[in-house]
């Protein structure tokens, strides 16, 4: 029996570097709303009182990024001013060359580079259960902050959950970390009451054997961009799946889905998330790589971690019938211009049963793989 412990953190949507992923979403949404084909990739940085605004647009679009920024920080708890400093251009027309679909060319991809997609049946989003637990109690702190608890939590924090896994099978929780900025003193003892009644109790039920810290520093009352600069894309194992699969690098926020940083990641999800749907695989890892400027991809592979009902070659050559890897294909079939992405910027960009999105809607695909699963073995009975 091989025992080991996996731990995997959330953050909450005041986390300095989770409020520069929603300036550069909302400033994405708001541009992509007059301008389907605008080409998008803005980030933010935050620090004390100021925000910088920097990257490239082309488009169309008349947007007020001062507005967006203020309107965001507003809506994320921080009601203080700001100033934005901003240096944006148009994105380089060499990169638009390849890019851009015309004649009998298809869209190229917006960037090289590798993405990864990932699923296990863990759990119900498919998540891997320490990464599945952290963003459900980083969703109730901000319920509980919103609405209960106005006078006492603030913006930011984060969350960490520590599972023992047996035999790669989650087993039990053994510790959780709760560290939630506050924003006066709080006796530590009245503290953990709160967190445990009214934050963990809820999502968990009996807490007894649960390692719980909460502030383990005693205070958190200086937090948000005071304490902490903030970066978009710099939470991008928190925004996948909590260190349980590959990552390639890129980060999601701020980009337009041109870019297959992220676009081609939420397809491979939507791929490995379909064997698993489709009781093909306990876990699946999607993995793909592309060329600028071109676009089928340079690669692509599928590890089943030796779950599989087939073999890995078997699996990926279903893989490669089913589904269309090419950027104007991703962008169709996950129907990527009808998402909001700001909603995506906290609490993960995948396992969102919560969201009406393409990439986790997988019934079609799991049928059209069950069902050439069960040719197949038909098939070899024959033979």
């Amino acid at each position: 029996m091989i025992k080991r412990v996996i731990s995997s953190e959330s953050v909450f949507d005041g986390h300095p570097d989770k409020v520069c992923d929603r300036i550069s979403d909302e400033i994405l949404d708001a541009v992509l709303s007059e301008d389907k084909l605008a080409r998008v990739a803005i980030e933010a940085a935050i620090k004390n009182n100021t925000v910088y605004l920097f990257g490239e647009i082309t488009t169309t679009a008349k947007v007020d990024y001062d507005l967006i920024v203020y309107r965001t920080l507003l809506n994320l708890g921080y009601l203080k001013e700001f100033k934005v400093i901003k240096n944006i251009s148009e994105q380089s027309p060499d990169i638009a060359l390849g890019v851009d679909e015309r004649g009998t060319k298809l869209q190229g991809a917006g960037d090289q580079g590798m993405m990864y997609g990932y699923a296990t049946d863990e759990t119900d989003e498919k998540l891997p259960a320490p990464l599945a637990l952290a963003h459900r109690i980083a969703k109730r702190y901000k319920f509980l902050r919103e609405n209960e608890y106005l006078g006492l939590f603030a913006p930011d924090g984060k969350c960490q959950v520590s599972y023992l896994y047996e035999n790669d099978k989650p087993i039990e929780i053994q510790t959780i970390v709760v560290s939630a900025q506050t924003k006066c003193s709080i006796d530590q003892t009245l503290l953990d009451k709160i967190i445990k009644d009214d934050l963990l109790k809820p999502l968990i039920g009996n807490l007894e054997g649960i390692n719980i810290l909460v502030n383990p520093t005693g205070e958190f009352l200086i937090g948000g961009p005071d304490a902490d600069a903030g970066l978009t894309g710099r939470k991008i194992i928190v925004d996948t799946y909590g260190g349980s699969s590959h990552h390639g690098g890129g980060a999601f926020s701020g980009k337009d889905t041109s870019k297959v940083d992220r676009s081609a990641a939420y397809y491979a999800r939507y791929a490995a998330k379909a064997f698993v749907d489709a009781g093909l695989a306990d876990r699946c890892e999607v993995g793909v790589a592309y060329s600028i400027g071109v676009a089928e991809p340079v690669s692509l592979y599928i590890d089943t971690f030796g779950t599989g009902k087939l073999s890995d070659d078997d699996l990926l050559y279903l893989l490669k019938v089913y589904f269309d890897f090419t950027p104007s294909n991703i962008r169709k079939e996950l129907e990527l211009d009808k998402v909001k992405f700001a909603s995506l910027s906290a609490f993960g960009h995948v396992g969102r049963d919560d969201l009406n999105v393409k990439w986790e809607d997988t019934k079609s695909k799991a049928t059209e793989l069950r069902e050439a699963y069960g040719k197949a073995k038909r098939t070899a009975q024959v033979l």
